[in-house]
């Protein structure tokens, strides 16, 4: 059974998302000087997301949905 192609488009999105928001941080660090909070505004949703796209990964695990390959137990 393969992982389906919805799932596979879901995971690089997220993946995406992290970046951008890493890369928002980096310019908001740079721009704001320590002035604002939307730094760690930035990298709080970074943790965010890298979290949810860890449960729902460990979820789809579960479920059936993502089928892992090359893992040997």
């Amino acid at each position: 059974m393969q992982t389906p192609l919805l799932v596979k488009i879901f995971i690089v999105a997220a993946l995406l998302g992290i970046l951008v928001s890493l890369g928002l941080a980096l310019k908001r660090l740079i721009t704001d000087r320590g002035e604002s909070t939307r730094t760690v505004r930035a990298l709080t949703w970074r943790i965010g997301l890298s979290i949810a796209l860890f449960l729902l990964l460990i979820l789809g695990i579960a479920t059936g949905v993502i089928v892992p390959h090359g893992v040997v137990p």
